[in-house]
């Protein structure tokens, strides 16, 4: 017996057979017959074909059998809640709310959020008059908190579960089990073939049973007919990809209540001990405990920016790296490490990650008299990809004037690595790298605000309290420096020096999530699963061997599987090809037409 041949039968069979789901699914076979039938008779054949097909048409998926309104319970509240429940449970509806959380999530990635970065909203609010109330009143600026997205959340969560515990216990009840019998009809099956064998009916099964056995099929002997079955793993796929989203969903919850970030900016030479009072800026879940901040510190020894010098490239940073030493307890060894963008130091269950850089030009301030009230490396932001920085350097206190009166300085600073402005009195830099450093500053006194127990920005100078030094045309005095030239300011007011030192800064975020691992471990699982419910076909298969009415051995083999596919046709084509190595077909006599097996 030919392969073709074995094929052809099958697919004939398929086509007077009709759908494998509908027989799946309803337990009954597929309609025959031509359309002059009537609505009754068809109705009397589905009835037969379900009586014939019986468990072999059923339980090839856990999915729960689904409820319409129209067909739902109608016996008072005890029945719409059950209704309700599986509604709930099933997993159209846990999908649908699945959806529904990503568009969610969509507000929460496009509007500012205030458990982020209060200041963007805040701004967002100002230049927004009209949309900031209405975004209020649908909590847009605290999305993962609101109510609407709690109740999505917690619904799906719900559902998930309730879906998934009683497909859990049907599948495992079904894997405890032996694929069913084989229904009375296997014509009625969407593939089937047939043909008349030499060998013994125990032979031929004793041979089928070896054979599905060998190809993985979990097979038995019953009665007449040997029941085989493939592709459980489909519906566990299904299952742990299910299962993977409650895990995801336990690893955000748990991420969101039990984490913290802050971020820290630090100087070349300066260092970071993982203490609250260290951090620039500090937020946290709703159950983080202070006490779960890991113990360690660093220290910034350099920080190495390199960027491409020509081609269409230029100015490209090639290498972002922080060179660093750090210990992981009071007194203890001193490490070295490397932090590079997307190359974090996992340091006591925290991770350290590097998200920019800067300069800091080293300046000296003089008072009046000469002494020096203040020297240090002044933290510049940049606002372009080149780096030009701007910011504000400030003495709160030691400064007096000529008078020896206390008063507090402050300059509006910018700066450039690499000056692009000479000749034509502009500031801007031309390269990211420290060619051709140059700091301009404008000068000012008067109160910084310091002193109000209002918070302000470090890196901008609130000028309402001060007033400006002037210059010979009565404007505010400024003066583009050099590395080692002076600002000197009027009526013996003291002076700035840029000193030829430029620094560079490192911003670093400092964050504990404790529950990543989990949703990288779900996730996996969930393409694992999602790949085994999608490629792999759940299929049962049947080989019944009778003696025929002229005492030749019958052999029927027919497949049915969740869905038609091409794939069962083939494989049962295969299986039938082997098996009749094992059972070889036997000569028709001429004047003898096979109408199949006596049942």
């Amino acid at each position: 017996m030919s392969k073709a041949s074995m094929s052809r039968a099958s697919t004939n069979e398929t086509e007077t057979g009709g759908t494998a789901e509908a027989a799946a699914a309803d337990g009954a076979a597929p309609e025959t017959g031509d359309a002059s039938e009537t609505r009754d008779a068809s109705e009397t054949r589905d009835a037969r074909d379900a009586r014939e097909l019986g468990d072999a048409g059923a339980q090839l998926s856990t999915a729960p059998r689904e409820e319409t309104a129209i067909g739902g319970p109608t016996l008072g509240i005890v029945g719409w809640i059950r209704w309700f429940w599986r509604q709930l449970t099933s997993m159209r509806i846990a999908l649908i709310l699945l959806f529904l959380l990503s568009l969610g999530s969509i507000p929460g990635s496009l509007i500012p959020q205030a458990g982020v970065d209060e200041l963007k909203v805040q701004d967002f609010k100002d230049r927004h008059q009209t949309l900031a109330p209405i975004y209020d009143t649908f909590q847009l600026f605290h999305v993962y908190s609101s109510v609407w997205f709690s109740a999505i959340y917690i619904l799906l969560f719900v559902s998930l579960i309730g879906c998934i515990v009683p497909r859990t216990w049907q599948f495992v009840g079904q894997l405890r089990g032996r694929p069913p019998g084989a229904p009375k009809r296997l014509t009625r099956l969407p593939v089937y073939t047939t043909w008349r064998t030499t060998a013994e009916p125990e032979a031929a099964r004793e041979a089928a049973l070896a054979m599905l056995k060998k190809r993985r099929f979990r097979a038995h002997t019953v009665g007449d007919a040997v029941a085989a079955e493939k592709g459980y793993l489909r519906e566990a796929g299904n299952l742990l990809f299910h299962i993977a989203l409650i895990v995801m969903l336990v690893a955000f919850a748990t991420g969101q209540l039990f984490k913290s970030e802050g971020g820290k900016l630090i100087v070349e030479g300066d260092g970071f001990s993982n203490t609250l009072t260290q951090y620039d800026d500090f937020k946290s879940g709703s159950l983080f405990d202070l006490d779960n901040l890991g113990p360690f510190s660093f220290t910034l020894d350099e920080f190495v920016g390199t960027y491409e010098r020509s081609g269409p490239q230029l100015g490209t940073p090639r290498t972002f790296r922080a060179d660093i030493r750090y210990t992981t307890d009071v007194g203890g060894k001193e490490r070295k490490a490397a932090i590079e963008v997307n190359k974090p130091l996992s340091v006591n269950g925290s991770k350290v990650y590097l998200i920019s850089h800067g300069y800091a030009p080293v300046v000296t301030v003089r008072d009046g008299r000469g002494q020096e009230v203040f020297k240090g490396a002044v933290p510049l932001l940049p606002i372009d990809n080149n780096v030009s920085s701007t910011g504000a350097i400030k003495v709160m206190d030691g400064y007096r004037d000529k008078n020896g009166k206390r008063d507090q300085l402050g300059f509006a600073a910018f700066f450039v690595p690499t000056y692009g402005g000479k000749g034509s009195g502009q500031m801007f830099s031309r390269f990211p790298a420290l060619d051709f450093p140059v700091l301009n500053v404008g000068a000012y006194h008067g109160s910084l605000g310091v002193d109000s127990g209002l918070p302000q920005n470090v890196y901008q100078l609130n000028t309402d309290k001060m007033k400006a030094f002037k210059d010979a045309k009565g404007n505010v005095l400024k003066k583009t420096l050099l590395p080692g030239d002076k600002l000197t300011l009027p009526d013996g007011a003291g002076s700035i020096t840029f000193e030829k030192d430029v620094k560079e800064w490192a911003s670093f975020q400092i964050s504990q999530q404790p529950g990543n691992s989990w949703a990288l471990t779900g996730a996996i699982v969930a393409i694992a699963g999602l790949a085994g419910s999608l490629f792999i076909q759940r299929r049962r298969v049947w080989v019944r061997a009778v003696r025929g009415a002229d005492g030749v051995t019958v052999v029927e083999m027919a497949g049915l599987g969740r869905s038609e596919s091409a794939k069962l046709p083939e494989e049962l084509a295969d299986l039938a090809i082997t098996l009749n190595s094992e059972a070889p077909t036997a000569p028709d006599p001429a004047e003898e037409t096979v109408e199949g097996a006596e049942k």
